[in-house]
């Protein structure tokens, strides 16, 4: 069953009609596309953190329903306050299901490496998203890697991933996902007394070569 959004068109703009809108639990959207004008819209911030909130967050398509129109659509992009983290704004983008679109998903990774499991390394996870196109009715909720293969200094790029049906990925194959990386190398610290003594036995040297050139002279 498609999530289910309803809105209302938004008529009053400006900070304080936006904390008024606020203040009544909702806020202020907009809805735009290449087959429709940008269309400023009002929603229900309790309705926004459901979509976020469900298996495949920000990519999760959804209908918004306004006046007498209903409209497939994905989250584009939220604002939230830098200090509170409230919920401010929210992009939502028109989408036709017949036709690809580009978004990011997560990558998982499944197994352990046996750079890790039996050489002492660990794993570095470099990039953590990817970048792909397909149908809506294709998008995976994630991208699964299985690193157990890896040893030491061995890394897995986007190359590598083998996309699912009807998904074509389109990051940077040379992209690297995980690197497994060697254990830490422990430091071995010159102990300080090796270094007293080291300063002490120089001024010994100096004089015996002052007493030998003494020596010499008489």
């Amino acid at each position: 069953m498609s999530l289910i959004i309803r809105a209302e068109k938004r008529t009053i703009f400006g900070k304080n009609a936006s904390r008024r809108i606020r203040s009544k639990g909702k806020i202020p959207a907009i809805l735009y596309g290449t087959e429709i004008e940008n269309v400023p819209l009002i929603v229900d911030k309790k309705d926004i953190f459901k979509v976020v909130k469900s298996e495949t967050g920000e990519n999760t398509i959804f209908k918004i329903v306004f006046d007498s129109e209903e409209k497939d659509a994905m989250i584009k992009e939220i604002q939230k306050d830098p200090t509170t983290d409230e919920l401010l704004h929210a992009d939502l983008i028109h989408i036709s299901l017949d036709r690809p679109i580009r978004l990011s998903v997560p990558v998982i990774a499944r197994g352990e490496a046996v750079g890790v499991k039996a050489e002492g390394g660990f794993v570095d996870f470099i990039t953590r998203e990817i970048e792909i196109e397909c149908l809506p009715r294709d998008i995976p909720e994630h991208i699964e890697i299985d690193i157990s293969p890896l040893h030491l200094n061995q890394s897995l790029k986007v190359q590598d991933i083998r996309a699912p049906e009807g998904v074509r990925i389109i990051s940077d194959p040379s992209l690297v996902i995980v690197h497994i990386e060697p254990p830490a190398v422990e430091e071995v610290k010159v102990g300080v007394e090796e270094e007293v003594i080291s300063v002490e036995k120089e001024p010994e040297i100096i004089k015996k070569g002052k007493a030998e050139e003494e020596e010499e002279k008489e």
